[in-house]
Order: C-alpha cells, then sequence, then structure tokens
C-alpha cells in the first residue's frame, strides 16, 4: 500500500476508534442497586458516587416506586422506606426463612418469594399475607438453593427461578407449573420481556439467555464475550428501552474488586458501559436505571 493510503487507512482507523470510545464515554447511568456483601442498598449519581444508601443484610432485590420511596428485600424479609430512611411497609418472613425477591404490585400488595416455606405470597399494605401460592422444589434443595428472582405477570401467572433445580419456571395461582425451561448454572432472575420472551440469568453458568416461547435461544451473552471483562456470576439484569442490557455482574466466590459489577451490552453484544467503584461495592446484584427515558412504572420495567 502507498504510504499516503496507508496514513489515511490508520487515520480513519484512529477516528473510528476514538469516536467509539467517546461514544461510550458519553454514557452515564443514575441507578438504584443492591451490594449484597456490603449490606447496603444504594443510589449512586451519574458521576458515580452515592447519593443515597441504607444498611440492609444480604439485600437481592430493589425498587424505587412512583412515590419516591424505595422498596428492597433483605435476607429475612422485605422493607419499603422513604428517602428519609422511616420504614412505611414492612414484611417479616418466619425464622429460618430466607427472602430474596420483592415486587411492588399495582395494587398496592408486594410479591415475596421465600426459601424454607417453598412459597410465593402477595402481602397488603397492613403485612398480612393476601394470597399464597405453593412451590415445589427439589426434594434435597436445601433452604439457601431453593429460589431466587420472582415476578408476577400481567395474566396473573408468575416466574420463577428454581436456583438449585436448574430451572425457570411459569405456575398458576394455585402452584401449578404451566411452563418450565431447564437452564444452565443457577438461575437468578428471570425476566418477561415485552415481546414474549424470557431474559434469564445463569448465576455461576456464566451466561445470560433469551429465550423464546419454543425455549430456543434468540439471543445469549456468554462468560468470554466481552474481550477482558468476564461474565462472573450473573444476577439481576435489566433490559432498557434501547434495546440494550444492563448485567449485574456479581463479584462473590472469589471475585471481589477483580472485575466491573455492571456492564451495559448492546444487541450485537458490544460493550458500551461499564461500572466498577470497589471501594463503594463489593458485591452488586441487582439493580434498576433511574435515568429519564426509563419508565418510573415498576410494571413498565423489563426487570
Amino acid at each position: 500500500m502507498p504510504p499516503k493510503l496507508l496514513l489515511s487507512a490508520i487515520a480513519l482507523l484512529g477516528f473510528f476508534t476514538a469516536s467509539k470510545l467517546s461514544a461510550a464515554e458519553s454514557i452515564k447511568h443514575r441507578f438504584l442497586c443492591c451490594d449484597y456483601t456490603g449490606g447496603q442498598v444504594c443510589i449512586v449519581n451519574t458521576e458515580g458516587n452515592i447519593e443515597w444508601r441504607i444498611e440492609a443484610k444480604e439485600p437481592q432485590d430493589c425498587w424505587l416506586l412512583p412515590n419516591g420511596n424505595i422498596l428492597y428485600a433483605y435476607c429475612n424479609g422485605a422493607k419499603e422506606v422513604t428517602l428519609g430512611k422511616k420504614v412505611v411497609w414492612e414484611y417479616v418472613a418466619p425464622e429460618g426463612v430466607e427472602v430474596h425477591s420483592a415486587q411492588p404490585l399495582p395494587e398496592g400488595n408486594v410479591l415475596v418469594v421465600e426459601c424454607g416455606t417453598k412459597r410465593l405470597i402477595e402481602v397488603d399494605r397492613m403485612g398480612k399475607i393476601a394470597k399464597e401460592v405453593p412451590l415445589v422444589p427439589g426434594a434435597k434443595v436445601a433452604t439457601h438453593g431453593q429460589f431466587r428472582g420472582a415476578r408476577k405477570l400481567a395474566n396473573g401467572n408468575y416466574l420463577v427461578t428454581y436456583m438449585t433445580d436448574r430451572k425457570v419456571a411459569e405456575v398458576d395461582p394455585s402452584g401449578r407449573v404451566v411452563r418450565e425451561q431447564v437452564v444452565p448454572g443457577n438461575p437468578h432472575e428471570v425476566v418477561a420481556l415485552k415481546n414474549g420472551n424470557w431474559l434469564v440469568t445463569c448465576g455461576d453458568g456464566h451466561q445470560v439467555l433469551e429465550l423464546n416461547a419454543m425455549g430456543d435461544v434468540v439471543w445469549s451473552i456468554g462468560e468470554n464475550d466481552l474481550e477482558g471483562n468476564p461474565l462472573r456470576l450473573m444476577a439481576g439484569i435489566q433490559r432498557l428501552p434501547n434495546g440494550n442490557t444492563i448485567l449485574c455482574n456479581w463479584l462473590g466466590h472469589g471475585h471481589i474488586g477483580k472485575n466491573p459489577h455492571l456492564y451495559e451490552v448492546t444487541p450485537d453484544k458490544q460493550l458500551v458501559w461499564t461500572y466498577a467503584d470497589h471501594q463503594l461495592f463489593k458485591t452488586i446484584n441487582q439493580i434498576q436505571v433511574l435515568d429519564e427515558d426509563t419508565p418510573a412504572n415498576p410494571s413498565q420495567l423489563e426487570r
């Protein structure tokens, strides 16, 4: 190649590389998150600093509600608190029971999944159980490994992750399984997308799958698909309005301080944003993005 053409090619490559980096650097998110090992639920501003924080034992799920309060699940229950940290609602699970998910429902109740009692419950504003749905994990599955994420669907059914059983399932209000899907690893979250697909994080399977109604994988991202940024335990997840996906890269099991906590990837698996502050956080396992273009109504979020 003639020298002038070679220089032009190098300059063009540099331009595209700089443009790509500039676009990635321009992405900033404000978000709510759970830090399981750090024992905290926090709002993080667009500069990456904590603007609000509350201590919580092993939190797993969190929501900024339309009224400005924060709902979160912790080791043995769920709480709704004001930004002034006043508890305005709480459910305390029976002794020995673990709670790893809580979802605000449109009528004001809160969906909670319990490991130990093996059930989904809808808890009313008085903290009383309004509805109970039995769940059936494997016979030898210990309490801690029974369930993680759970969500109520618009049709009245529920999506549940059976962690140790390595499957995700849709159950009706009686607890009957109407659809189940075996997945790799130990699933931590299953999200019903607006297109009808299920988005599943596979825990220590180090991958995320999007499955259609037939159970076919229509999109996925694997352990080493993001060069230099391996997927560790895949926990919480959110599909953004622009089609990108936020992945919570839980860094327990020997990875604390070694990788980013959060990845944002495009549909074609390009990494466009990361968050990695190991002074502030140990293991982020759930997120709600709070950008202005992201719906504030929990029922409209794909997470």
